[in-house]
């Protein structure tokens, strides 16, 4: 058998091309390794690419579009020159750390993805096997980041931040307190990579575009897909043109001659999270079930087969990370080790007891927050597992012939519960 985790230290290397030409008929687009010379302990310079791909026995290798323009049918894809991930330079790894694999920069990727819609305020999104277990929004970037990880701080564990602004000593604080692989931001203020390079293995990432961001919005990039047998699936990249409360429209659906409605229109709150969730499914793999409040993700489902399942799985899950932040902010200990700790006759029954009735009591937050479906719902029983939580609002694509079962769900709630319609879908796979 071979050592793993010896493995896991080891730069793999590649046997990956220096450059590589793709063509669409006539037009070419070019690309090139991306490879860093790294400094190393002995002081000699090491040039290599990323360390490998989603696994250690897999050779892997970052290419940058270095030239040609696409366009197909109506669509002009993204040019040279607006590197982000594919852009970074040794100058940008203010610290190397493990030297970067393929997970490490799709993770990033996929955050500025997500916080590309997410520009207005500061904001913090955290993810972890290229899905946001915690995002949220906020007037500062300190007590973004904490709301963010404040929604699941054992998936946080290991995970890759992203910042859409200059990481400030507060910021870094809170950071260094959680481990780490990747924190990614436009800038660090003085005295920030200090405290955040006391973690030698935590990668730490310049992306001084990150600044710019909100121009990305509607870049479209090729997408490819690689088939077991060598073929290629080719498609568009995703855009969300849900962007304003103009781009909703109201919960309406006809059955057998009657038209159905939403009784009670969303608040401006309710409004506010619509779209700061739907920015965030934007990111999440489908099919996904999501629960936000306030600017804050309280609940993530996601890659599940059906609505229902993945709507109760978002829920569980809201519950198992509500009661492990409870039992960190009184005791210092996640849940878990409180259990443990009961078992073992180190602590009392009466500790767990207290945290489950706050838990159950409160719902883990879910009152009162909007439930995202990145589809629409095919019968009302995945909507009635966010309504008997108590959600106060619904954001959805619409579409199914079963909206009007939806819409009496909603306005057979007690309180009436708003829906919306997106008219877009929003999967990824």
């Amino acid at each position: 058998m071979s050592d793993l985790k010896k493995m896991y230290s080891t730069i793999l290397g590649d046997s990956f091309p220096s450059d590589m030409t793709i063509t669409f008929g006539e037009q070419k687009l070019v690309y090139k390794k991306k490879t860093w010379g790294i400094k190393q302990d002995d002081g000699t310079i090491d040039e290599r690419g990323i360390r490998y791909g989603e696994n250690p026995d897999q050779e892997a290798a970052l290419y940058e579009l270095v030239n040609g323009n696409l366009s197909l049918g109506e669509c002009k894809f993204i040019e040279p020159g607006n590197g982000l991930v594919s852009a970074i330079k040794v100058e940008d790894m203010l610290q190397v750390g493990k030297h970067p694999g393929k997970i490490n920069l799709t993770d990033i990727d996929n955050g500025l993805n997500i916080i590309k819609y997410l520009m207005a305020k500061p904001a913090a999104v955290i993810l972890k096997h290229n899905n946001p277990c915690g995002a949220a929004w906020d007037n500062d970037l300190p007590t973004a980041f904490n709301r963010a990880l404040r929604c699941d701080r054992i998936a946080a564990f290991g995970g890759a931040v992203i910042l859409n602004r200059t990481c400030d000593k507060l910021t870094a604080e809170l950071l260094a307190k959680n481990y780490l692989e990747v924190v990614c931001a436009p800038d660090f203020a003085d005295g920030s990579l200090a405290i955040l390079q006391k973690a030698k293995n935590l990668r730490i990432i310049q992306i001084s575009d990150i600044s710019k961001l909100s121009e990305f919005e509607k870049f479209r990039f090729v997408d490819f897909k690689s088939l077991i047998d060598g073929g290629i699936i080719v498609q568009q990249s995703a855009v969300n043109s849900i962007r304003s409360v103009d781009n909703l429209t109201n919960a309406t659906a006809k059955w057998k001659g009657q038209t159905y409605s939403c009784d009670r229109a969303p608040s401006q709150r309710e409004i506010d999270d619509m779209l700061f969730g739907w920015a965030i499914e934007h990111g999440v793999t489908s099919n996904s079930v999501l629960y936000v409040k306030d600017g804050c993700t309280v609940g993530i489902g996601t890659g599940e087969q059906d609505r229902v399942g993945v709507a109760e799985i978002a829920v569980q899950k809201a519950y198992i990370k509500y009661a492990d932040i409870i039992c960190y902010d009184t005791h210092g200990i996640g849940y878990a080790d409180l259990v443990l700790a009961i078992s073992n006759g180190k602590r009392v029954l009466a500790e767990k007891e207290a945290i489950d009735a706050q838990v159950q009591q409160t719902k883990a937050g879910l009152i009162d927050s909007v439930m995202i479906s990145d589809a629409f719902f095919p019968f009302r029983d995945g909507a009635d597992v966010g309504i008997n939580q108590g959600i106060s609002a619904i954001l959805q694509a619409g579409g199914s012939m079963r909206d009007y079962e939806t819409i009496n769900a909603c306005n057979e709630a007690e309180p009436k519960v708003a829906m919306m319609f997106t008219g877009q879908r929003s999967f990824k796979h």
